[in-house]
């Protein structure tokens, strides 16, 4: 795929430059909670303008329903951008109308534009190959050529992702060049040992990448609430865990896998259990209590691995040389069950290997503890794109980049 240094060197100056990225942060009301996507698309956004283009920055956030909704605008989004850039930013009120139009009509060279969430217009997620044919016309209209920097979405066959870069001559952001590198280093060049550790709540969510990974790791990590279906798997009682049953005979069957293709696969030892699952809102003291693993009681709740599966996830990752880490390992957001994740974090920062955090709840985990992102060999922006690039599946955002 052609980069943004092959477009910056063909020269961009006075030209409409349609930058997808992913400003998809997390909101309380209108404050944003963390911005790691928003800065993450700084270096290009910045590099266009400081060349003298006239930069449109396209974005979706949450999940609209293809009209507008004030609670999903990307005017915060837009404002921080600014405060990033040290420059105004405008802001378009809509995507393809009125406002968009004359916004980027308004646009001096050098200057920067966002216009408001792709996702208030159903073209932009449609299943219909022609309603979201027609959306991506008109975002065509608004720009001269295409940059996608967005890697959180490119997983995605939407309009602003798959269909546009067909309408535009197209380049590949700082962020998705980057991010593809570092997943080359995960699947063609691992260097050894090489260690997954996945968390979350669902293992549904991670059977295909772990159905990959059998065949590639040297060790998996399993935590979070997708840990239970595995201690299930193995016949022990998971009380109230998160559970999904109907999962448990793929389980087994990764578990004869990985036994029979020698790779190591490391469940919890130990758990933090209660019998409610925490208040995240007040962060009230939850009180857990540490209980064996084998041993959960039938009215009590995994929310989190144990001290001692703390200390024997660090000793399984201590002598990795790459490292990939997706999914937390209990209820981080609440303090009494933030320990496994920091655990793995730490661990993480203290191995001399090539450690990648892959994004979503894991890179919120990062930063929301308190770790220096730059202790990490890299911070994804995209969990969903990162598992499915592992998982070996074609990336729509990509493959039309690649055109």
């Amino acid at each position: 795929m052609k980069t943004i240094d092959e477009l910056l060197s063909e020269g961009v100056a006075g030209k409409r430059v349609f930058v997808r990225a992913d400003l998809n942060v997390p909101l309380d009301g209108t404050t944003i909670t963390d911005d790691g996507r928003i800065r993450a698309v700084v270096p290009t956004v910045k590099a266009l303008a400081d060349a003298g283009a006239r930069v449109i920055v396209a974005s979706h956030l949450g999940r609209p329903k293809g009209a507008p909704d004030p609670v999903f605008s990307l005017a915060p989004a837009a404002a921080r951008l600014g405060e990033l850039l040290s420059a105004d930013v405008a802001f378009a009120e809509d995507t393809v109308g009125t406002a968009a139009e004359s916004t980027v009509a308004g646009l001096a060279d050098g200057r920067v534009a966002v216009i408001e969430n792709l996702r208030f217009n159903a073209g932009e997620t449609s299943k219909d190959d022609t309603e979201r044919a027609a959306f991506a016309d008109k975002l065509a209209g608004l720009a001269d050529i295409y940059v996608g920097d967005g890697f959180g979405a490119v997983h995605r066959k939407h309009a602003s992702v798959f269909d546009l870069p067909k309408r535009l001559p197209h380049y590949a952001g700082y962020l998705i060049a980057t991010e593809v590198g570092v997943l080359r280093k995960l699947t063609d060049d691992v260097k050894r040992p090489y260690v997954v550790a996945l968390g979350g709540a669902k293992v549904s969510d991670k059977l295909a990448v772990i159905d990959q990974l059998l065949g590639k790791a040297d060790r998996l990590l399993i935590g979070g609430g997708m840990a239970y279906t595995f201690l299930k798997a193995q016949g022990h009682e998971v009380g109230i865990s998160l559970l999904q049953e109907d999962q448990v005979p793929t389980v087994k069957e990764y578990m004869e896998r990985a036994e029979k293709n020698g790779v190591e696969l490391v469940l919890p030892v130990d758990v933090l259990v209660a019998s409610e699952f925490p208040d995240l809102k007040t962060k009230a003291p939850a009180n857990p209590a540490t209980v064996a693993a084998d041993a959960i009681p039938a009215d009590q709740e995994g929310l989190d691995i144990g001290p001692e599966t703390r200390k024997l996830y660090a000793s399984k990752l201590a002598d990795a040389a790459t490292v990939f880490w997706n999914g937390p390992m209990g209820v981080f957001e609440h303090p009494d069950y933030a320990e496994g994740t920091k655990a793995v974090a730490q661990a993480l920062v203290d191995t001399d290997g090539f450690t990648v955090v892959g994004g979503g709840d894991s890179a919120a985990a990062v930063r929301t503890l308190g770790f220096d992102e730059n202790a990490f060999g890299h911070i994804s922006t995209g969990g969903g794109a990162s598992l499915e690039y592992l998982e070996g599946k074609t990336l729509p955002g990509l493959a039309a980049l690649e055109d």
